[in-house]
């Protein structure tokens, strides 16, 4: 067959044109959102194709495509959570050789710092704090994203917040002065 669309009808999903054009409107900004999460492009690239495939096999039950960024956001985090419960699945294997590099840096020397030390937060508190203070949603938004209450979201975010306060050390206060030096304040 010719095509790689769909074997019954030969031309693809009734749907597929309007999909195409949300994932090519946000798969960049899922993609970031999953990086923030994991701490790794190609995690994060696997993470953001498992979430796509899975908003596109719900597309066509959709009934609000207006409200579809939360929809994915929240496929984005249950996929990283999902992941991160199969440790066991993916164990690291010790080895002499160091891992590859990455040929791209990701950003300013902050920013990799705070990525470094997101890393090594729990995954639940680190997606409090990426949906919070990355994404910018309030706590409802990002109870609603979570399926949990917002008592848990406050809880999971003091924590996550101490831990990273703990793991940027020194840094964390020259971090805080130069982010309200830049939003103006």
């Amino acid at each position: 067959m010719s095509s790689s669309r769909s074997s019954k009808t030969g031309t693809g999903s009734p749907w597929d044109g309007e999909f195409a054009r949300y994932f090519d409107e946000r798969a960049h900004s899922l993609r970031a959102t999953a990086y923030l999460l994991c701490g790794d492009w190609h995690q994060a690239e696997d993470i953001t194709q498992a979430a796509l495939l899975k908003l596109y096999l719900a597309w066509p039950r959709l009934s609000r495509h207006d409200a579809l960024d939360g929809y994915a956001r929240k496929i984005v985090l249950r996929t990283f959570l999902s992941e991160h419960r199969r440790v066991w699945r993916k164990r690291e294997k010790l080895t002499d050789a160091l891992p590859e590099t990455p040929s791209e840096t990701g950003g300013t020397e902050q920013e990799m710092l705070v990525r470094h030390a997101l890393s090594g937060i729990a995954p639940k508190q680190r997606a409090v704090l990426v949906l919070r203070y990355f994404e910018d949603l309030s706590v409802e938004e990002t109870a609603a994203a979570l399926g949990c209450s917002t008592g848990n979201v406050k809880s999971q975010g003091a924590r996550g917040l101490a831990t990273l306060r703990k793991r940027l050390g020194p840094h964390f206060s020259e971090l805080a002065l130069s982010g309200a030096h830049d939003d103006g304040r």
